[in-house]
């Protein structure tokens, strides 16, 4: 059985020399004359024989070659598209032998519990969590940990890990260091510079951009360990949708200024609630008093579009602010154009979480108008 192509990084139609918001526009581009300036849609699964693609499963499609492309030259190494973004992160877990031993964050996505509980459940793992924040915890569990899985920033608590110091700590020459880095995306982060073997990002955040599809990524370092996640994708059948991929690739097109907006926004929009007196707690980044906002400036270039903050009276005020809300929208995910929110320990698994959390992803709209909708909101709590 044949596996998926994947995409060679030396041939990508990209020059190093243009900044990475450059090449998320011109990257991975047909080149030929005549040709379209965006790879199109393509509705096939299969190809006649003697070209570059075959069977699609196999082999994939050019709409997905597009995104692949574009994804690996963006986080520097060689990249797969699935169905969604847990299609990518259960590709991952797939890697593991039975027996396998798993270092994952207190503060992790619940999807990725999930898995872990599944596993552990059916006797294939063993694991334990460790404090994002908690560096010399996680040196420490890296000798002993066939998978090392890593969420920087957080969701929804934005703490931050030290990606460098914990890459650069002794452990098997097999085991897998992965990333979570959906939230900061590749123009805010690279894993992979940062000592990490697979960064993982849900496209259907800020990659897609708008609310409309779902996509997942996986970018490798390694080729051998890009083979065995492409080899998992296929027998699994976790490949993406042709109108996904193409969707994913248009709106990373327009990723640094959606990005700078949002970030823009959610500096103004976090300060703001820092001082409001219906907020208890405020967690950004970019924040002073984030308890990690030094090692943030070091390894992030920009601080992100998620705020997450605690009203002053728990969950009934929080679901209060979430009915007076207009402009915001009551809504989960993150990563689009417009700004939602939702309470996170409302939602089957988050239930640890303090009760009166809102996880706000701030969108592009002006900065005054959303913050003239939660501040009339709070002042309705």
């Amino acid at each position: 059985m044949s596996t998926a192509r994947g995409p060679d990084t030396e041939a990508m139609p990209s020059d190093s020399e243009w900044s990475r918001e450059s090449r998320l526009v011109a990257g991975a581009r047909p080149q030929e004359a005549g040709q379209p300036l965006n790879t199109p849609i393509v509705p096939a699964s299969n190809f006649l024989a003697g070209g570059e693609f075959g069977y699609a499963r196999d082999h994939g499609t050019p709409s997905w070659v597009a995104l692949e492309r574009l994804m690996a030259d963006l986080e520097g190494g060689h990249a797969l598209s699935f169905g969604s973004g847990m299609a990518a992160v259960a590709a991952v877990f797939d890697q593991l032998s039975v027996g396998a031993h798993i270092v994952w964050p207190e503060d992790c996505y619940q999807g990725v519990a999930g898995i872990i509980a599944a596993g552990e459940t059916n006797g294939r793992w063993t694991s334990h969590r460790v404090a994002t924040a908690d560096t010399e915890a996680w040196i420490h569990a890296a000798g002993t940990a066939d998978l090392i899985w890593l969420e920087s920033p957080s969701n929804p608590l934005l703490r931050i890990a030290d990606l460098e110091a914990i890459g650069d700590a002794d452990r098997s020459a097999d085991s897998i260091m992965a990333v979570d880095n959906t939230l900061a995306t590749p123009l805010n982060q690279r894993p992979l510079e940062l000592g990490a073997d697979i960064s993982v990002t849900s496209a259907t955040k800020y990659i897609g951009g708008h609310s409309d599809l779902l996509c997942g990524v996986t970018v490798t370092a390694d080729r051998a360990l890009h083979e065995r996640i492409s080899r998992s994708r296929l027998l699994n059948g976790a490949t993406p949708g042709n109108l996904e991929a193409f969707l994913a690739c248009r709106g990373a097109r327009t990723l640094a200024l959606r990005l700078g907006a949002g970030q823009h926004n959610a500096g103004v929009l976090a300060e703001r609630l820092h001082t409001h007196g219906s907020v208890e707690l405020v967690r950004y980044p970019g924040l002073v008093s984030h308890p990690q906002h030094e090692l943030a400036r070091r390894q992030l270039q920009g601080m992100g579009t998620i705020i997450s903050f605690d009203v002053v009276g728990g969950a009934a005020a929080a679901e209060r602010l979430l009915g007076h809300l207009r402009l915001i929208a009551h809504a989960t995910s993150f990563g689009a154009v417009e700004s939602t929110i939702e309470r996170r320990a409302s939602i089957p698994g988050q239930e640890h979480l303090p009760e009166g959390l809102l996880r706000l992803s701030v969108g592009i709209e002006k900065v005054d108008d959303l913050w003239g909708d939660l501040d009339a909101a709070l002042s309705s709590i």
